[in-house]
């Protein structure tokens, strides 16, 4: 780790660039004009750049302050866990071609944390495991490749629930058997939610401008809800899975976590794109021209009032952006119910043990792992369990390996089935059903407190109708219930980012509903 002094000054181009404390900002004073760097937004951070205010060494040495003073020490979030050893190069290359004013591409200026279980060179790709914890990828994911060909920066990986929240059904979410547990910012003794605790905590306690989290059935949702940033899951096969540890292939996706719907929007066009070893890939959208303001005037948004009740403080927030959206524009379709709701649960469940079987023992066979298959990683674990499971199990793993084959018709009739239920019998009938362009609903609780003995204390939430169908889901923050975030959830049928963008957008500009952290007591800014 880069250890940076509490206070340093540098003289760049006549600007002077202050440094101070954790809770304190990086000051730019130019022209008389005062620009604060905590909580830049892409198009902030670009323009800084481009008008050579601040330098890419700057940004990177602003986010490195950060992750060592609340990350490391301080609250001790525990969200970034590896530093890209290449991240100098990325950074030096990035300044040359600023000077040189070369063509740039959309990402350029962006410090990218990674979810440790995306392949990425130069680093380990662990999933959070003890046992993976020497396994360094020959090459990068595909969506990694996306990222640095729009400039983005690669700055490190964060941790997460381990095995992406897969192995236990006593698990604390955002803990990992190599590096341990993360902690919500908005209060520490809070669950950060999985299994992209590390990607949530990191944009939230602004350690980095953008993140990637993946999602099989809520673990880019839950940790963007519960530490109140904005998360994308797009439509299955719109970023590729190509390089990712896997769970389920049917669901699986990876997708942005930020603090704006647009940086969000902005970093998903670029992860896009049709790759040739991923047989789910579908063409990239056009999705930046839905960033409208007025995107909420005239969209007919559907209640999804049998996703709600779990929390009564919750949905009292929900309730009064009813009348947000109103006044936006929009024509609020109240209980538009999603009638089967829950009843591909079971097939679900029976889907993701056999794809996960069968998913990670190919990703671990055709890779440089250490372990090469699901029964000697639970032999592994048992046999290094003081290291490997002092707080729970494997159960899930154990289960897994009892799975059906992917070509037996338990397995072929319980994929079809989840499919149906979910998407044309669910999310599809219930559009059609309503007349609606989208359904709205709470995404989750208030993130609740961190239990190694019980596990996680899990609620509700949004996000299995969408994530079993494989259609798109947009969580934004929409308030607060004592302190916590939360937020609210939009998703529609598949393909239809561009319609739920415009909802997000639109909503998000009309409330300005993110809260920032309190770090050691006091406003991390």
């Amino acid at each position: 780790m880069r250890l940076f002094k509490t206070i340093m000054k540098r003289l760049v181009a006549g600007v002077v660039i202050t440094v101070f404390s954790a809770n304190s900002a990086y000051v730019f004073a130019n022209a008389g004009h005062v620009t604060q760097m905590h909580e830049l937004t892409l198009i902030q951070t670009q323009t800084l750049l481009r008008q050579g205010t601040l330098s890419v060494a700057q940004l990177r040495d602003y986010y490195l302050q950060r992750i060592e003073q609340l990350d490391d020490n301080g609250p001790k979030l525990n969200a970034v866990v590896t530093f890209n050893q290449q991240l100098d190069q990325q950074v030096a290359a990035l300044d040359k071609k600023l000077k040189n004013k070369a063509p740039l591409g959309t990402l350029f200026g962006a410090m990218v944390l990674l979810k440790d279980n995306i392949d990425t060179t130069g680093m380990p790709n662990t999933a959070g495991s003890w046992l993976m914890r020497e396994h360094i990828p020959s090459k990068d994911a595909y969506l990694v490749e996306k990222l640095k060909a729009q400039d983005a920066i690669i700055l490190g990986k964060t941790n997460l629930s381990e095995w992406a929240n897969f192995r236990s059904t006593m698990s604390s979410s955002g803990w990992s058997s190599l590096h341990g547990q993360t902690l919500n910012p908005h209060d520490p003794t809070r669950s950060p939610c999985g299994s992209s605790s590390g990607s949530g905590v990191a944009v939230a306690a602004d350690l980095t401008l953008l993140a990637v989290g993946t999602e099989t059935d809520g673990s880019i949702t839950c940790p963007a809800a519960v530490n109140g940033i904005v998360g994308i899951k797009p439509t299955l096969g719109l970023v590729s899975r190509s390089g990712i540890i896997p769970i389920a292939h049917s669901q699986d996706t990876a997708g942005p976590m930020t603090r704006s719907v647009a940086d969000a929007v902005i970093m998903l066009e670029a992860m896009m794109g049709l790759d040739p070893n991923d047989a789910a890939s579908i063409a990239p959208l056009s999705l930046s021209e839905h960033l409208k303001i007025d995107g909420l005037k005239g969209k007919r948004i559907g209640v999804v009032r049998n996703m709600m009740g779990y929390h009564p403080q919750l949905d009292d927030v929900f309730e009064a952006q009813l009348n947000v959206l109103k006044e936006a524009g929009a024509i609020i379709v109240d209980n538009a119910n999603i009638e089967n709701k829950g009843e591909w649960n079971e097939d679900e469940y029976s889907i993701l043990l056999a794809e996960f079987k069968a998913g990670l023992n190919h990703y671990l066979a055709t890779s440089n792992a250490p372990v090469k298959n699901l029964q000697e990683a639970i032999k592994r674990n048992q046999a290094t369990k003081e290291r490997t499971m002092p707080i729970f199990g494997q159960e899930i793993f154990q289960s897994a390996l009892h799975a059906p084959k992917l070509n037996e018709q338990s397995y072929l009739d319980a994929l079809s089935n989840a499919k149906r239920k979910a998407g044309k019998e669910g999310i599809d009938a219930t559009l059609v059903k309503y007349k609606v362009d989208l359904l709205i609903t709470p995404t989750t609780a208030p993130a609740w407190k961190i239990d190694h003995i019980d596990g996680d204390h899990f609620l509700g939430s949004a996000s299995g109708a969408a994530a079993v169908a494989g259609y798109p889901h947009i969580t934004v923050p929409m308030g607060a219930v004592r302190g916590m975030p939360v937020n609210i959830s939009f998703f529609a049928k598949a393909n239809s980012e561009g319609v739920l963008i415009e909802a997000a957008y639109g909503f998000e500009q009309a409330t300005k509903a993110r809260i920032t952290p309190f770090l050691n007591g006091h406003a991390s800014e």
